[in-house]
């Protein structure tokens, strides 16, 4: 992919509480070419001095969106398609077939998806492969690097990205 590519996905955060997080995962989508969608709640000020901390100075160059409400969210990008990650997925990541335009969609620290995603998006949901013995879950932005980096590989083997 040139330097200056984008790549045809968006990840969505629902709800992020950590700023570091926060500010890794933008510093990500900006490194993919990305957008970031922050669903609120958030359990910290945008202007947070961790998320600067963990953004660097890619902060200024990402391309992010604020949305109230969930729905506020599928009403303005209407995505084509979503995928969610979590620990209750069945399926694994690895056997998802992403498209362009595809949302990654990822919940909170603490408690992950809301409740009624669970059935509501039953056919969407993934989980990040975790065979270790004791793995409950990965850090919130080490998974969304997980996924983004599979979206993007299978999305430019099929020569999707410009």
């Amino acid at each position: 992919m040139p330097k200056n590519a984008k790549a045809n996905f968006s990840i969505v955060l629902l709800r992020p509480e950590i700023p570091h997080n926060t500010g890794a995962i933008g510093r990500l989508c900006v490194g993919l070419g990305v957008p970031l969608h922050l669903v609120r709640p958030f359990g910290f000020a945008l202007d947070d001095r961790s998320i600067a901390r963990a953004g660097l100075d890619y902060w200024p160059h990402l391309d992010v969106t604020l949305h109230d409400t969930w729905e506020d969210y599928l009403a303005s990008e209407k995505p084509e398609r979503l995928h969610f990650l979590s620990t209750h997925g069945e399926k694994s990541l690895y056997g998802c077939q992403f498209r362009p335009g595809d949302a990654l969609v990822f919940g909170n620290e603490s408690s992950g998806l809301p409740k009624p995603f669970y059935d509501r998006y039953r056919d969407s949901l993934f989980r990040i492969p975790m065979p270790g013995e004791h793995a409950r879950s990965v850090n919130l932005a080490n998974a969304v690097s997980i996924a983004a980096y599979e979206c993007y590989r299978q999305l430019e083997s099929e020569g999707s990205q410009p």
